[in-house]
Formats: C-alpha cells, structure tokens, sequence
C-alpha cells in the first residue's frame, strides 16, 4: 500500500487539524457536497418551462430527474473501488470537475437530449462526492466526535435538497432555467479552487486493476433496475414492460453480488460485500433504506397533493415543504451531540416513532385538511428523519474495519438509489391505483384524488413499522474495537 499522508492516521486526525474535535479537511468536502446536492432538485419547478421550450412531454421531461437517478445508480457501485486507488485531492478533483463540466453543458444546452446528457454528467460527478466525504469522515474524525460531525454533515445534506425546490422558484420568477446552472457555476468553480488549496489526502491508497466485468453487471444490473421501477405504472406500445427490466435487473444485481463473493476469495472485489457480514451495519443499511424509501414517497406525495388537489404554485409548495427540510437540517448538529453524550437508542426509537405517527396523520388528510396541520406534521416527519439517520449511519460506518469504510458508503450509496425507485414507483403506482378504483366506484376527481393519496401513505405508515422494528435492534453504543473486529464470513 502507498500511503499518501502520514498525519492521516485516525488517531492523528485531531491533531492534523490544528484543535481536538476540529476537522477543516472535512468543510470544503461539506461544501462541496451541498452544492451538488442543492443541485438534484432544483429541476423540479423547471420541468413546465423545458416542456413548452424544447416541446417535449410530461413523461420526456421525466428523464430529466430519471437520467440523473440511473446514473447515480451505476456510479455509486464504482466508487468503493475508486475511492481505494486514488488521493483525496484527486477524488476531490475528479468529481467536481466532472460537476462542472455537466453544469456548463446544462446551462448552454441547445436541445432537450443535451440538456438530459448534461443531467448525466452532473450526477456523476455527484455521485462520487457523497462516498468520498463519508469515507474521508470515518478515516479522520475520533470515535468521540463522530456523532457531532455526522450532524454538522447531516445539516448540508438535508437543507440542501430542501432548499432546491424553493431557490429554483424564486430563480424562475425573475430569470429563465438557464439560470438554475450559471448562478450554480462560479459556486462550483470557487468551492473548486478554495478546496484544492487547502484540502489534504486522507487516508491510503491501493495498487490494483478493476474487473472490467463486475463495472459491466453493476452499470447492467442496478441501471436496469431503477430504470424498471422508475416506469412502473407507465405503458409505451412496443417497448419491454418495466416488470421485465425490473426482474433482469434483478437477475444481474444477483450475478454481480456472486461475482464479488468470488473475487473476495481470490482477489479483490469491486464492492466488498464483507462489509454486510457486519449486523450492526447491515441493521444500520437495511433501516435507512426503508426510512429513505419512505421519506421519498412523502416528498413525491405531498408537492402533488398540494398542488395538483390544493392548487397552490411550485414556489408556495416549495416554501411550505422547505421548513420541513430546513428543521431537520439544522437539528443534525444536536442530533450528533446528543448521540454522543447518550448512544444511538434515545433518538433512533422515538425517531422511528415519529416517522410512524407523522405517515400515519398524513394518511387520514383530506380536501380541506389545514396548511398549519400539513406543516407541522411534515416538520415532525423530517426531525424524526433526523434522528434516526445522523446515528445510525454512524453506527453503522463504525462498525466496519477502516479498510471497509468506503465500500460500506458506497454499498449505502447503492441501496439508497434503490430505495429512492421503489418508494418513487410505490407511491406512483398505490396512487393511480387506488385513484382510479375509486373513480370506477362513482367518486368524484378530487375524492378519487385524495383516496388514492390517502392509501399512498398508508402504505408508507406499513413499512414505517419495520422501521421501528429495526430501530429497536440498533444498540445504543459500540462496544470498544468494534470496527478492528474480523467479520463473519458470508453465509453461503
């Protein structure tokens, strides 16, 4: 192994940043990361714009947010690997210039095909950005202090995405779409070249080739997935239905997860999956995802519900969801602290309670249920959000060996983007579904409407359960050493 800076050491983190407790390597990684992720959503109130421009329907423009999903689904897989064999400098570099590069392609877009491609290529470089902080985090920061830095992350991420739908309508009410990428590139290239400055390598890099044919299953194999559960509910005469995609997918991501078993044993994997063989991690993984998979049919629920039964505008549907987001960003730094003084088990059970009770109101509005009711119950459900992923992302990152830490991001990585098509196509589907039963018994379009947002998020409370569930199985605390612990091996 070729070490890439001496004062890289865990327990030289602290002392490498000037102060105990203090991490500057981690601020422009911060930055960086809200900047790409401000990014994601802010295409959201764009959409009827590109529609009119480029002359392009409702399900074309889709592309825009789906292009951008697939791709994050094929990156990701990658990035364990990647992560290993390059600098952090270089990482750092890599993917923000890949960023801005998508950016300016965007912003000059002649046709709609341009426009997804530069999608594309944002999400790429995106894509390596949020495993490399996360790894670059657990390498450098004490046990100690991971809780407190996890929230102060976990407060970029969540405002981030929260406060893209609201930046774009105001954007969009004085300026045209191309806007949302040009005020986003002198960010891109400041926080490029501040960083670059004064961002150090981290951690060791590893000599060693990639197996061609496991990128090859892995683009195959959770590119066809999330493609198939992204059209879910949708009918194209002549094309593969997307069941088809879905179990193909399905099929691949089963060769590719055989193949790394096998590499495992003879070489090195793509995606080290040793890091399941971990319970706390695996608990920790299977939690988020569940808890992701049903934060994600809220945000896709309530803006229609809002707008397309409610009437209210992008902007004002952007400004009453945004405090929800804003809530849960600015609790990540108590959530952390907290977590650190008293474990994991106070915050993810009530946290997971929370979600719970919060899907299931929002499961009983209706036509006329109050904004001031909406409001709150969406805060609710993104502080309890808060506090169940700040700890058990740190938990379940402190489980591994360090050697796994950017294999166990890139696996949440992965699963995430898997969880983000199922509760998109879940919600989706249960909508349409229970909308239009109800409209074949004699309903009304708004009533048909509502009952079928109704069942969406009935459907979300059910899986809320197991989310509580696997709350409970979190511990509170890691016992001493537990990430030098050797795991089990693989059930075969």
């Amino acid at each position: 192994m070729t070490a890439t800076d001496t004062t890289t050491a865990p327990a030289a983190g602290p002392a490498a940043a000037g102060a105990p407790g203090s991490y500057p390597v981690l601020r422009w990684l911060v930055l960086a990361t809200f900047t790409v992720i401000l990014n994601e959503t802010v295409m959201v109130n764009a959409i009827p714009r590109l529609m009119a421009q480029f002359e392009v329907s409702a399900r074309a423009a889709q592309w825009l947010s789906t292009a951008f999903m697939l791709t994050m689904a094929v990156v990701i897989p990658v990035t364990g690997w990647f992560l290993q064999r390059v600098t952090t400098r270089t990482a750092f570099t890599v993917a923000m210039s890949v960023f801005g590069v998508g950016t300016v392609v965007c912003a000059l877009a002649p046709t709609f095909p341009v426009l997804v491609g530069g999608r594309v290529v944002q999400a790429a470089g995106t894509a390596v950005m949020m495993p490399l902080l996360m790894t670059t985090l657990m390498t450098v920061v004490h046990e100690r202090d991971r809780g407190r830095v996890m929230g102060n992350v976990t407060l970029a991420i969540s405002v981030a995405p929260a406060l893209g739908p609201a930046l774009s309508g105001v954007v969009l009410a004085v300026a045209g779409w191309r806007w949302l990428f040009g005020l986003v590139l002198p960010v891109v290239v400041l926080v490029s070249v501040l960083g670059l400055r004064r961002l150090e390598n981290v951690g060791e890099t590893r000599a060693g080739g990639v197996d061609v044919v496991s990128v090859v299953l892995s683009a195959l194999g959770f590119g066809g997935l999330v493609y198939g559960l992204s059209r879910i509910g949708e009918q194209h005469a002549g094309s593969v239905p997307a069941p088809v995609w879905v179990v193909g997918g399905l099929a691949v991501v089963a060769t590719f997860v055989l193949r790394q078993r096998r590499l495992t044993r003879r070489s090195e994997p793509l995606l080290d999956l040793r890091a399941l063989a971990h319970k706390v991690f695996a608990v920790s993984l299977a939690m988020q995802s569940l808890a992701f998979l049903t934060m994600l049919g809220a945000m896709i629920l309530l803006p229609l519900y809002l707008q397309d039964l409610r009437g209210l505008t992008p902007l004002q549907t952007g400004l009453l969801v945004a405090p929800g987001g804003l809530a849960m960003g600015l609790l990540g730094p108590v959530v952390g602290r907290v977590f650190d003084r008293v474990g994991a088990r106070p915050l993810v059970v009530p946290g997971a309670v929370g979600v719970l009770a919060a899907l299931a109101v929002l499961s009983r509005i209706d036509e006329t249920t109050p904004y001031a009711l909406l409001l709150g119950v969406q805060v609710l459900l993104m502080v309890s959000l808060a506090m169940l992923f700040t700890p058990a992302f740190t938990l379940g990152l402190g489980a591994l060996p360090p050697h796994l830490y950017a294999h166990g991001s890139a696996l949440l990585g992965s699963v995430q983007q898997v969880a983000a098509a199922v509760g998109t196509a879940l919600t989706v589907t249960v909508l349409s579904w229970r909308s239009a039963q109800l409209a074949a018994d004699g309903a009304g379009e708004a009533a048909a409407y509502v009952g079928g947002v109704r069942m969406a998020f009935a459907v979300s409370a059910v899986l809320a359960v197991g989310v509580v569930v696997l709350a409970a199985m979190l511990p509170n605390r890691l016992p001493a050493g537990a990430d030098d612990e050797a795991p089990a091996p693989l059930p075969h």
